[in-house]
Order: C-alpha cells, then structure tokens, then sequence
C-alpha cells in the first residue's frame, strides 16, 4: 500500500465521511503550488473555496502568525487585548461601516447575521415578538448548521435534519418580482450571495444587486451580503457587491479574512444596526482571539494597497477569455464568474464535474466538482499567468480526451 493510500484508508476507517475528497495527500504547499506525500506537486486552482486568496505560505501572514504566537493567542472575550481595537477599526474602515462582531467561521458568522436581523427587527423596527422573516435565494449556500440548512434547497443538505428552524422564506435567485411579493411587514431582512459560489459560481442579472438594495430601502428591511466567498479579492474588487456599485446593510465575512492561516470571520454593519446587543447576548470564547486579529490585520493592510483586486482583475479577465474560447466545441456548455473565479458547466457526454476533476488531478491540477456537471476554478490570487496558462492547458487536453 502507498504512502497515499495508507493514509487515505485510516482516514475512511477513523473520521466520518462527510466529504468526499479527491484521492490526494497533501503534505505541504507554497504560493499556487501544492505537494503531495509522495513529492509529486500540483497547481492548487481551488484555493480552499477562496479561503487561501492570498497563497499557501503566504510569508506576510506567517509572519504576523509566528510573531502573534509568541505573545499571547487567546483571552476570551471576558478581557480584552490590544490586538482587538485595531482588528475591529481596521476593518470597518474596509467595509465602510462601523461596527464589527468577529466571529470564527463563516456559518457562525452567518447565524450570527440572522441574530443580529432579528434583535434589530423586533428592537428597531418594531416586528411583533416570534414573527421575523429573512428572505433568502435558491440554491444558496451560507453554511451548514441546523439554523441554515433549513433555508436551504439543497437536498442533501438538509435531508435527515430536521426539524428545521422556521422563520425564512426562499425567493428564485435573481428575481425581484419574486422578492418584492415576498416582502411582508414582518420581513426584517434579505440574505444574499452577491455570487452564488456552490450554486456554480452564478451571477445575477444585471440590475438585480441595484434592485434588492432599493427595494429593501423602501420597505426598512436589512439587505445581507454573504461575501465570505466572493470577497475581499476573488472577483476583483474588495467585495463583488462593489461591480454594481451596491453598499450593502452588513457584509458577512470568512475564509479569506483569516489567509488560510486561522479561522477568522465577522459580521460588519453600522451602529444602528450591531448596537442592538447587550453583554451576555451573543459571544465566542476565540472570536476576535490576538492570533485572529493578527492574520486578519495582515490581510486587512494587503488588500488596502488595491494589488490583489488588481490581479485577480487582470488574471480574472484573461481566464474567462481563456474559459469562453472552450464554450461550443462540443465540451462545455457554458462558462460564468467574475475576476479570478469561474464555474464551468461539462457537456455530459464528457463526463461529471468529478470525472474531469479527477483527470485534472492526474494531470497534477486540482479543481472541485460541484452540482453534477460543473468544476469551479478559482486559483490563489498570487498564481503567475503562466501557471494559470499550465493549467488552462491541462483542461484543454483533458476535455480532447
């Protein structure tokens, strides 16, 4: 038995099987560039779901990593430290808000935006107790907790879980007449994927973003932007509500706030609308932990020099080239994203989503499957053009084959 298999054997036998990865061991990685337990290397064109945005390794985050360890990495919350104030100003000013609730991963972050919008609908807005609703999208992706999963349309998701949490009403993704009909007295907010990531890297129609933004205006309602994916980078501005000049109530952030170094995630909003909690509310003993904010202000002072937006602009634009050129050949149905981040429909004649990832993975390029037919691709930011190039070339041969 290979090192590889071994390892992968006493990881069926020993952990419970709630994914389902491709048959590769990675041991370590640096920038674009993974290697594997038997030393053989491969171009990382997933970067962990956009938590890795800024590389593996990336010598910046480590550093602030290693220099944070050596001081102190947690407190709980029932102190304070003199990494948090910095984390929390920083960021804000990034988003343009105010406030900031940090929490760890992105579907706490999540549960924590569908807290804040109900304490603020029946605090502000004034819904009778018991009778919040958030207005949510098909085919969405936010999590998977108990709470989440109930919104969402994904059978597999939610099947065997229940019962399920009320209070949520799902709308088809990209349609404002659906939205509006919807909109009750009792809606406190709108949760939304500016870009639907699992759903296969889906964009909304033009105006749809403007449309949500105005009408949740006109009805004082809450307009959530899950960024935790399409964010801080990936679709070449800091957050892709941006492309449509949309400024959202509250940002949900994740994955890449933490560099792939630590999980780090927060909820970003005014005063008016995080000034609801009272001590004892809401809380987690490692959100907003020194360690955290020692990363997530790395990546904070990284993405104000505008470099990666920039990048994943201009690789961005060259990958969809690249991609659409693929689209009518007999191969690929269709091509979407934006920047540096695409879904890629199969033709089923050539096979699912996960037979192409794993003749990618044998040409030593890793993607992931989702949905049946569709592969995501979506590189590091710091990948060079000629390795996007490689691996562009990689899925061209296999789609021949």
């Amino acid at each position: 038995m290979s090192t590889t298999e071994h390892a992968i054997a006493s990881a069926d036998a020993h952990s419970a099987h709630n994914y389902h990865p491709l048959p590769v061991v990675v041991a370590t990685a640096e920038g674009a560039w993974m290697t594997d337990v038997e030393g053989r290397r491969y171009l990382d064109m997933l970067a962990g779901y956009s938590a890795l945005n800024f590389g593996h390794g990336n010598r910046r985050l480590i550093d602030a990593a290693k220099a944070q360890l050596e001081r102190v990495t947690l407190t709980s919350r029932a102190f304070h430290h003199d990494r948090f104030a910095e984390f929390c100003t920083r960021l804000a000013e990034l988003c343009g808000m105010e406030m900031v609730l940090p929490m760890n991963t992105g579907a706490e972050a999540v549960e924590t935006a569908v807290k804040t919008a109900r304490k603020w609908g029946y605090r502000v807005k004034g819904v009778p107790d018991g009778m919040a609703k958030i207005i949510v999208a098909s085919d969405n992706f936010h999590g998977r907790t108990t709470t989440i999963i109930s919104f969402s349309t994904d059978h597999e998701a939610r099947a065997d879980f229940g019962p399920y949490t009320p209070g949520f009403e799902i709308v088809p993704y990209g349609d404002l007449t659906a939205l509006r009909e919807a909109m009750t007295d009792n809606t406190v907010a709108v949760l939304l994927e500016p870009i639907q990531g699992e759903a296969g890297v889906l964009v909304p129609p033009a105006g749809y973003l403007p449309g949500v933004r105005e009408l949740t205006r006109e009805r004082n309602v809450l307009f959530i932007a899950d960024e935790i994916q399409s964010g801080l980078g990936r679709t070449g501005k800091t957050f892709a509500c941006e492309h449509e000049g949309v400024v959202p109530d509250m940002y949900v952030l994740g994955k890449a706030l933490g560099g792939g170094v630590v999980p780090v995630s927060a909820v970003v909003s005014s005063a008016a609308v995080l000034g609801v909690y009272r001590p004892g509310e809401h809380g987690s003993t490692f959100g907003g932990n020194p360690l955290a904010c020692a990363v997530a202000l790395e990546v904070i002072a990284m993405l104000r020099t505008g470099e990666f937006q920039q990048r994943a602009t201009e690789l961005g634009d060259h990958l969809h080239q690249e991609l659409g050129l693929l689209v009518g050949g007999g191969a690929v149905e269709t091509v979407r994203g934006r920047g540096l981040w695409a879904g890629v429909d199969i033709e089923p004649g050539h096979g699912t989503g996960r037979e192409i990832s794993e003749k990618l993975m044998d040409r030593r390029v890793l993607v992931k499957d989702t949905h049946g037919s569709t592969i995501r691709i979506a590189p590091p930011l710091v990948i060079s053009k000629e390795d996007l190039d490689w691996g562009l070339e990689q899925l061209r041969e296999v789609l021949r084959g």
